[in-house]
């Protein structure tokens, strides 16, 4: 199990975990500025939020002062009008105050939520622009927890860290004012008496944090002997290795386990309340044994109702001293919060949109790789001189055993990758030297692993020409042999292919991709594998739909298919990232090749069908 990030104990204390400690970020001027860039559009709105937390905090310290008089005035000078206007005085001061906190609150809220928003946009936008390689080498867990629960966490911070701060070290420094205007001897012993309260409540919450820690691990040991017994195919294995009472025997140590675990870290709280209580009962008893023998034997001018105003004072002190000893934590975590999140708005795409892109205004389709070369990792070239010409309204096929970089190959066409030497060309022009967008919308690929949004059929096909009609709709739908399909639905256009698709099957998959690519009308076509794993039916579809396709524009083909590579011009044949035979069908089969070899392995079969299927006709 990984290091457990820190966080609170259930005794309400935070502390930083080993590896929090490890990886904290320097607080440096630059952080600062930065994040106050942030900040800064809402200066107007964080001056108010500042001057009504120093009201509230100012107005809550109020009605503790005002006890004393209330005491003093009120009671014991029995003065029944002034007790009244005291009481009154202090309720609509509390009541003041606390309008003033619901007005904070809502400020604060607007501007953490705006400023989430900003960034919530930012990192969106910068995602989009990052390149390719970077979702390939980047856990997607980790890409997602940036946008979200990164993001979200800085509204926690300028909610609850800095609102914190402020509203904790203003009552703070009232109290204490207040304290040392009443008897500044008393309110040194208050002082003292403070880390006390604060002392056992670190060493408590520590303790309490790793029982938690450990009840976690051992709940986590529990969940996975659960997950693995109670599923279908767990259960049947146990059943036929007749494990259950070995499986019992697992789950009852473990369950032992964690309950002695809850028994002790309950205890731990119990202790801890304890401890609180007292301290919390200790402090005002010493400032009322203090302050009595200075009101019966010293005969001060401390009066009964200033002693009073001193207990309650003290009392307040609790909350926010013990918050101020842990804000370190809060800072620590919110500094990491913003680097994580500038670490991602400081990344650099590694595929950009050049200066001065050239914006041809039609794109006719030619391909051209010159002496291309390509690594994912420096040193380990995965691509090695790389040289062919695909003329436009022409078509290649690219075979080779897998892994060999055939879908690599196509991937640098419209700069999902940039070579590392060479030049790929697009009517003549280097596709580095061309605008992204124009680039882009010239060329359309179908894949293997079809992606469909979870959404309806229609907005699925929209994606590629949000613009288009139902008749563009239905024509590009029959031209990919899937309109008889969808016609057939209940919903029609408006039919839910659920997440990734799932309601289809893959032929039907395939089909709606190859429609959506027809819409785009693209002057390249790729189809990388777009047969590969369908049965016989999909397939004669699919392929009834791309073989009209790569008569009418250029086009490229990886495919395991005889069927498909027999209908393009050329076959290109890759081993190990070098293009090392090419040619028709008929010429590399006599060549005792390595395209002999795929075809005695992976073709014959499809060859002897089709010349089957010819004589039988």
């Amino acid at each position: 199990m990984t290091q457990p990030r820190g966080g609170f104990g259930r005794a309400g204390v935070q502390f930083l975990s080993e590896e929090e400690k490890t990886n904290a970020p320097k607080v440096t001027w630059v952080l600062l500025k930065r994040i106050g860039c942030y900040l800064k559009p809402y200066r107007l709105q964080m001056a108010l939020v500042l001057l009504t937390i120093t009201a509230s905090s100012m107005l809550g310290v109020l009605p503790s002062i005002l006890t004393g008089r209330i005491i003093d005035q009120g009671l014991i000078g029995r003065d029944f009008s002034l007790l009244v206007q005291l009481v009154l005085l202090s309720f609509g001061v509390t009541l003041l105050a606390n309008g003033i906190a619901v007005i904070e609150s809502y400020i604060n809220t607007w501007v953490a939520q705006h400023i989430t928003y900003d960034m919530r946009n930012t990192m969106f936008q910068k995602l989009l622009l990052l390149s390719h390689r970077f979702y390939t080498s980047n856990n997607q867990g980790d890409i997602i927890t940036r946008m979200t629960s990164d993001i979200s966490g800085v509204q926690s911070v300028i909610l609850g860290t800095l609102t914190s701060i402020l509203s904790n070290t203003i009552t703070l420094v009232v109290a204490l004012v207040a304290m040392f205007q009443k008897n500044w001897m008393l309110a040194l012993l208050g002082i003292v008496i403070v880390p006390l309260f604060a002392i056992p409540t670190q060493r408590v919450g520590k303790s309490r944090w790793s029982l938690t820690m450990q009840v976690q691990k051992s709940n986590d040991k529990i969940n996975g002997i659960l997950n693995e017994t109670l599923s279908v195919s767990g259960q049947q294995l146990v059943k036929l290795f007749t494990n259950e009472q070995s499986e019992y025997e697992n789950y009852r140590k473990a369950n032992e386990a964690m309950t002695k675990l809850n028994v002790r870290e309950s205890m731990a709280g119990r202790w801890f309340r304890m401890t609180i209580n007292t301290v919390t009962t200790i402090g005002p008893m010493l400032i009322y044994m203090a302050g009595g023998y200075l009101l019966i034997r010293q005969d001060t001018s401390l009066t009964v109702g200033d002693i009073t105003v001193l207990v309650a004072l003290l009392t307040q002190m609790y909350r926010p001293v013990n918050t101020l000893l842990t804000i370190h934590v809060d800072v620590v975590r919110s500094m990491a919060l913003f680097t994580r999140i500038f670490t991602y708005f400081d990344m650099k795409p590694e595929v950009e949109n050049p200066q001065n892109a050239l914006k041809p205004e039609v794109i006719q389709g030619t391909v051209v790789f010159n002496n291309v070369q390509f690594a994912y990792e420096p040193g380990h070239l995965v691509l090695k001189d790389i040289d062919f010409r695909l003329d436009q309204g022409h078509s290649i096929a690219i075979v080779g055993p897998s892994g060999s970089g055939k879908s690599t190959m196509v991937n640098l066409i419209p700069r999902l990758y940039d070579v590392t030497a060479g030049q790929v060309s697009l009517d003549g022009i280097d596709v580095r030297k061309m605008d992204l967008y124009t680039l882009r919308q010239s060329v359309g690929m179908v894949t293997q692993d079809t992606y469909l949004f979870n959404g309806s059929i229609r907005e699925n096909l929209l994606y590629a020409k949000p613009e288009a009609t139902q008749d563009e709709l239905e024509d590009a739908c029959k031209k990919a042999n899937i309109h008889d399909f969808i016609a057939a639905q209940p919903m029609g256009y408006d039919t839910l292919v659920g997440n990734r698709g799932l309601k289809l099957s893959g032929g039907e998959k395939q089909r709606i991709s190859i429609a959506r690519v027809i819409l785009k009308d693209p002057a390249v076509l790729i189809f990388d594998e777009a047969t590969s794993s369908l049965d016989s039916i999909s397939e004669d579809l699919i392929q009834e739909a791309i073989a009209p396709l790569i008569r009418s524009r250029t086009s490229i083909l990886i495919a395991h298919r005889l069927s498909t590579i027999m209908a393009a011009d050329e076959i290109l044949v890759l081993k190990k990232g070098e293009i090392v035979e090419r040619g028709r069908h008929e010429e590399l089969v006599s060549q005792n090749g390595v395209y002999t070899e795929l075809y005695e392995t992976q073709f014959h079969h499809a060859l002897d069908k089709i010349q089957h299927s010819g004589s039988s006709s």
